[in-house]
């Protein structure tokens, strides 16, 4: 008789195929086999939080847990997308099907699942903020207000002040006294303009990105037997960038994990910059309040800087007034100290960053490896000047987004209307294009075409001209061959190109590079499935640039890093300089009479600061001309105190003039 040796189903000792052990430090491990309820992590900066959250999918997955029970919520699709990813090859591709996004992408998705919920079509599109603002100016320009007697809000600000009272759970007489005291006396306007707005969405089945959020949290609390069902799918809730949410994620989050319990907040308290986006540093500071039971577990082992420059990020934070407790620390090794460098005034200090870098790229070191940071996009002007002098080639962050372009957003209309025939905004893009057809025209054939039994076909609407009877017709049947090519993504988007060709040509002198946009986009449609998911990503998870906004050399090096701080959030670079450290800019001037957003400040400072990894230097001209004249400055209160053992002082001197100062190290000043 042949045996056969079932293993112990009870060991306790299990055996996993990952050797995560050997692969984690202490403290990642300990995230990585938290075992059931919440549990907050404090990543560091530079401390590895991807890497945690990577093992930690894999983890679950490898211990059984059904890939479809874990949720992972990110703020960029693309993170979450890079992180499946990884576990997959950690792992295997099991751990592919977990579910990952944005809380945007998890609560459109909710939605529409629920839509009856909330009493809109399963088939209603998402307004992305350039067309939330034009649907705003609509309902600004109906309400008929005396805009010449009194200074009214231009659309993009009544567009904030809505998105505020959303995200931080305020309204809309709140958010005036708190942020825009010059337009209170006008509050019932414009909370008059606001229930426009709200209705406007309703009527026309159209959702902006906070109403995502806003109509999920209020699904979940309506309906109980939803948020049960909702909440039990998710056996473990991941959350990263957990310092980021406002005041409805992190609603969502508790509503989410409020079956099981299982919820992993993972972030850091200390790159905590975006309250103008509506991120509340409370939401984490009160995690283990909100969340009882809280395990709190820190990422202190840094992979990416040099101690020195980790010394210095320490010795900032300490004068932060509310924190988690961190000590950031590298194996590494030692580096150069951050050097302080101050210059006798803006062209000197751009004098010094440009010969800077260029004798650190004849090191060897790449362009693309050095960054400039400042506080606002503006601070980094005069810089600019002297890098095209130097014929040094620098890309600037923040540029525009490729669905943002007015070409990208035209052919997007035409698509918008097959899925959602009453979206007003797409009907007025697409026919404002026709010759003749101006705002009135366009509104009095969006009324036909909502009542009509055949709202494609704009051809057949009474009444209408000569001029461009020809032109609807066309219209007309693009939309029935659309209807033809249903299924056909790509298809469907070759034909919106062609037609649109002749648009292009006649609108924009600089077409060519615009049609070479949309032939990208051709290119790059084919991996959505449906025409719902093309047009619902893309409004959710924009794709960065057009060749319209840069088209640089084949021929150029990789280029120079100019961005402001709030945009380098989470990028890295060998050596960086952190410019204009002036009281009033770093930290901003309306900040100084406000602790919390004086601690926003300092936190943006080490964010800066840990984005170097071997170089750092801090840059401040003694002399800050503006257009208000010239006056002496002060550099950041924030380095007050600090000592030069963890911040070195440079002194610039001229080519062959004898230096009046040494340095801290008696290297002597550097020479310009």
């Amino acid at each position: 008789m042949k045996k056969f040796v079932l293993s112990g189903g009870d060991s306790k000792q299990k055996t996993t195929m990952v050797r995560y052990r050997s692969l984690l430090n202490e403290q990642q491990f300990r995230a990585v086999f938290h075992e059931s309820g919440p549990a907050l992590v404090i990543a560091g900066a530079g401390t590895g939080k991807t890497r945690t959250l990577v093992y930690r999918v894999a983890r679950l997955v490898e211990s059984g847990c059904d890939p479809s029970s874990i949720t992972l919520l990110t703020f960029t699709r693309r993170a979450a997308d890079e992180m499946m990813q990884r576990a997959a090859a950690v792992l295997d591709e099991r751990c592919q099907r977990i579910r990952g996004g944005t809380f945007h992408h998890y609560c459109s998705q909710l939605l529409h699942q629920y839509a009856e919920h909330i009493g809109y079509p399963g088939n209603f599109t998402i307004l992305d903020s350039s067309d939330a603002m034009e649907c705003i100016q609509l309902i600004r320009s109906r309400a008929g207000l005396d805009t010449k007697k009194k200074r009214f809000p231009k659309k993009s600000t009544l567009y904030s002040i809505f998105s505020s009272a959303v995200n931080r759970q305020m309204d809309i007489q709140e958010v005036l006294e708190a942020d825009y005291p010059q337009f209170i006396s006008l509050g019932e306007e414009i909370a008059g303009i606001e229930q426009g707005y709200r209705k406007y969405k309703e009527d026309n089945h159209v959702m902006d990105f906070d109403d995502l959020l806003l109509k999920t949290s209020g699904l979940l609390s309506e309906s109980d037997e939803v948020r049960r069902k909702v909440a039990s799918s998710n056996l473990h809730l991941l959350v990263d960038e957990y310092q980021d949410t406002n005041a409805l994620q992190a609603e969502l989050t508790r509503q989410l994990s409020s079956e099981h319990g299982n919820v992993m907040a993972v972030g850091d308290d200390a790159q905590s910059i975006y309250s103008f986006r509506g991120a509340d540093l409370e939401n984490m500071l009160r995690f283990p309040e909100l969340f009882p039971g809280t395990e709190i577990i820190r990422l202190e082992e840094n992979y990416r800087s040099t101690q020195q420059i980790l010394t210095l990020a320490n010795t900032l934070l300490e004068k932060a007034a509310r924190k988690f407790e961190k000590n950031l620390y590298t194996k590494r090794g030692e580096g150069d100290l951050p050097g302080l460098v101050k210059a006798a005034d803006m062209h000197d200090q751009s004098r010094f960053i440009s010969q800077m870098i260029l004798n650190i790229r004849e090191q060897g070191l790449q362009l693309s490896d050095i960054a400039v940071l400042f506080r606002n996009g503006r601070d980094s002007f005069d810089l600019e000047v002297m890098l095209n002098q130097k014929e040094i080639p620098y890309i600037k962050f923040g540029g525009q987004k490729f669905t943002e372009a007015a070409h990208v957003k035209d052919v997007l209309a035409h698509l918008r209307l097959m899925v959602n025939p009453r979206d007003f905004i797409s009907w007025n893009r697409v026919l404002m294009l026709i010759d003749g057809i101006g705002p009135k025209t366009a509104e009095d054939l969006y009324q036909w075409v909502t009542r009509s039994a055949d709202p494609y076909s704009p051809g057949r609407a009474p009444d209408l001209s000569g001029r461009y009877l020809t032109q609807l017709k066309a219209l007309g049947e693009l939309f029935a061959k659309l209807r033809q090519l249903d299924g056909s993504v790509t298809e469907q988007l070759r034909a919106v190109v062609e037609y649109y060709a002749l648009f292009c040509r006649k609108r924009y002198d600089d077409h060519p590079k615009r049609m070479k946009d949309l032939e990208s986009f051709i290119d790059i449609s084919g991996k959505y499935r449906t025409l719902e998911e093309l047009i619902e990503l893309l409004a959710l998870d924009p794709v960065d640039s057009t060749a319209v906004e840069t088209e640089a050399s084949q021929n150029e090096e990789p280029p120079l890093v100019l961005s402001t701080i709030h945009s380098a959030k989470g990028l890295e670079w060998d050596t960086v300089f952190v410019i204009q450290c002036l009281d009033g800019i770093l930290p901003s001037g309306y900040a100084i009479e406000d602790s919390g957003q004086m601690d926003e400040e300092l936190r943006l400072m080490y964010v800066a600061v840990t984005r170097a990894r071997e170089r750092l230097f801090i840059t401040y001209p003694a002399l800050f001309q503006s257009r208000y004249g010239d006056y002496f400055s002060n550099p950041s209160r924030f380095l007050e105190g600090i000592s030069e053992n963890a911040l070195e002082p440079w002194l610039l001197v001229e080519e062959h003039q004898k230096p009046l100062l040494e340095s801290a190290n008696n290297n002597g000043g550097n020479q310009l």
